[in-house]
């Protein structure tokens, strides 16, 4: 691991979350990937387009996530605010801390997006919507650290922001996040 990885990740984890100015293809005011569960892997041959994204360095690690429990009995809900305000109808996801992940998320912090995720990923990333008032329920999550993320408009500036926070969960224990800035 390179040395800014640990002080990047001991940074989200203080901050609590963090918000960030995606940098998008020219032209494009917004990208949201959303990973949901249950969908086909894409064939090789339909690979999304990628362009503007920075590449991972981190491979796709099977055995780490082979060891991570792919459902269970912990909630996370909660509610999504940018500028103090509800943000409705938005994807909010929760993805396992992992080598992977952190990969991910500290490319997201520094406001870059990165190549769409290996499908294997896809079962074990949880996602939901948020409400008209922006509020938001994932449930069947197992054990462990999860990366919980949400975006929106921020009504300030008009532009897109992402949130970020590391959560902590035991088995059947609900928590209780505010991805808010």
């Amino acid at each position: 691991m390179t040395r800014w990885i640990l002080p990047a990740l001991l940074g989200l984890s203080l901050a609590g979350c963090q918000v960030i100015e995606p940098r998008y293809p020219a032209g494009e005011r917004e990208r949201v990937e959303v990973i949901e569960r249950g969908m086909e892997a894409p064939r090789e041959t339909e690979r999304p387009d990628t362009t503007g994204r920075v590449a991972r360095q981190v491979a796709f690690p099977a055995e780490e996530y082979a060891a991570l429990e792919k459902s269970g009995s912990a909630v996370i809900s909660g509610r999504l605010l940018l500028g103090g305000r509800p943000v409705a109808n938005r994807p909010v996801s929760a993805a396992p801390v992992t080598t992977y992940s952190a990969e991910a998320a500290e490319q997201a912090l520094a406001g870059r997006a990165v190549e769409p995720a290996d499908p294997r990923a896809r079962a074990y990333t949880h996602t939901t919507r948020t409400d008209a008032n922006g509020y938001f329920r994932l449930d069947g999550l197992p054990a462990g650290e999860f990366y919980v993320s949400g975006s929106g408009q921020d009504p300030s500036t008009g532009e897109t922001r992402v949130v970020i926070r590391q959560v902590s969960l035991g088995n059947g224990q609900s928590r209780s996040v505010e991805l808010s800035r």
